[in-house]
């Protein structure tokens, strides 16, 4: 099994990296996360932002799992699949598309939840996408949600209605104005007849045979390292296992099973939401970055922030990950600009930190590397040699820095422009 997952802060490009080498591959996993996640695609001209669908669901022949450690609105994945057949008419998710029946379900009252503890001064704030993630992740802790595979017993209704009364008594004790209950049971179990649609089974079992079978798997991983619910920069996280091993757990597959470990990065960075990011540029040069890369969320619209590389998070996620390569993305965006910048270390009153864990010492500060841009359009080159001096000393700095190759150099947002980096001969 090989896995592919973001090194930094989420929106690396996963999703079209994914689509790219999908045909690879005989399966397609996604591990963690929810519809908090949007990867987007670009075929044929034509964009579209998957959340809970694995990003290989285009692949004819190919079959895509939702896996255990993830967690499923089914209003939500109505209407991406409904999205989704109406970009590709040809895409049959009833047929290549297989859930597990351990994924644990959103329930229409986790996104009021959400709304309630963001706007509530008594919680920390840490500006989630209020799709009710965190809700059923804890939930799922305290051994009080539902799974897929309740939705075939006989109880199921109204066990869900039970939890959808209790939650609506907690809310109406705040000021939100709340939705009618009946309306938001009703569209649920319509949305939960729809599921009924779709193959669901014990995915661990499946994968695993698959794999004994000598049939590839790729697994997806959402948001990215740097997000991680233990090893992210909390609380500021997401609320699951983002990680290499959390693709392990999410799908239940042994670790001596995994192979290459494919690591996303920006050549700059981005996050979305509040929390620590020292390297952000808070200046027109970052506006110019945020318009020009189309810097805003996928899923919410919301625009990012924007900062140079930081090499000791990236050092960080590449150790706790055990990246055997990285795949370099929107090193485009930077073609044309005077001089970039690279934070090579943080310096502290007692020395300099050259690898960061989640968190750092309020007094650090980032020191930056200036580095010469490249002046020139890179989108619609095919080979690496190819490519400007001034981008292949960039790469070979990195790879120097980082200990592992780039493997792939991706120049545009289109699913051909991407550069297998091999036969690249580093400048010394």
């Amino acid at each position: 099994m090989d896995i592919v997952l973001g090194l930094q802060w989420g929106d690396e490009g996963k999703g079209k990296f994914i689509d790219l080498i999908s045909e690879g591959y005989d399966i397609t996993a996604r591990f963690n996360g929810g519809a908090n996640a949007g990867h987007s695609i670009e075929r044929n001209g034509k964009r579209i932002t998957l959340k809970s669908l694995p990003s290989g669901i285009f692949m004819k022949g190919e079959q895509n799992v939702i896996g255990t450690g993830t967690v499923l609105d089914p209003v939500s994945f109505r209407k991406e699949i409904i999205n989704l057949q109406e970009f590709d008419a040809t895409v049959q998710p009833e047929k290549n598309l297989i859930i597990s029946r351990k994924v644990h379900l959103v329930l229409p009252t986790y996104k009021l939840l959400d709304i309630f503890m963001e706007d509530n001064p008594e919680y920390t704030t840490i500006g989630t996408t209020r799709n009710g993630i965190a809700q059923a992740y804890s939930n799922k802790i305290l051994r009080q949600n539902l799974r897929v595979g309740d939705i075939e017993s006989a109880d199921f209704k109204s066990r869900v209605e039970h939890i959808l009364k209790r939650d609506y008594r907690l809310l109406a004790g705040g000021d939100m104005i709340l939705p009618s209950l009946e309306e938001i049971s009703s569209e649920f179990f319509e949305a939960v007849d729809f599921l009924k649609k779709f193959i669901r089974t014990e995915t661990e079992l499946f994968l695993n045979t698959a794999l004994s079978e000598g049939k590839k798997v790729l697994a997806e991983g959402s948001q990215a390292a740097m997000l991680d619910i233990d090893h992210g920069t909390y609380p500021y996280v997401t609320s699951s296992s983002t990680i290499a091993a959390g693709a392990c757990g999410g799908l239940g597959i042994s670790p001596k099973k995994i192979g290459e470990i494919f690591g996303i990065a920006k050549a700059y960075c981005t996050r979305v939401g509040n929390g620590i990011f020292p390297t952000e540029i808070f200046d027109e040069l970052g506006e110019e970055i945020r318009t020009k890369g189309n810097e805003f969320g996928s899923n919410t619209g919301r625009p990012r922030r924007i900062g140079w590389l930081d090499l000791p998070a990236l050092r960080y996620a590449i150790m706790i990950n055990g990246v055997t390569q990285v795949i370099l993305t929107k090193a485009d965006i930077l073609s044309g600009m005077k001089s970039i910048a690279v934070c090579t270390h943080y310096e502290l009153e007692d020395g300099k930190v050259e690898t960061i864990s989640g968190s750092l010492p309020e007094n650090a500060r980032p020191v930056l590397k200036w580095m010469e841009s490249w002046n020139a359009d890179i989108s619609n080159l095919k080979e690496a040699s190819l490519l400007p001096e001034e981008l292949k000393n960039f790469l070979a700095f990195l790879e120097d820095e980082l200990g592992i190759p780039v493997g792939y150099l991706s120049t545009g947002p289109g699913r051909e422009q991407m550069i297998k980096m091999k036969e690249l001969e580093l400048v010394e």
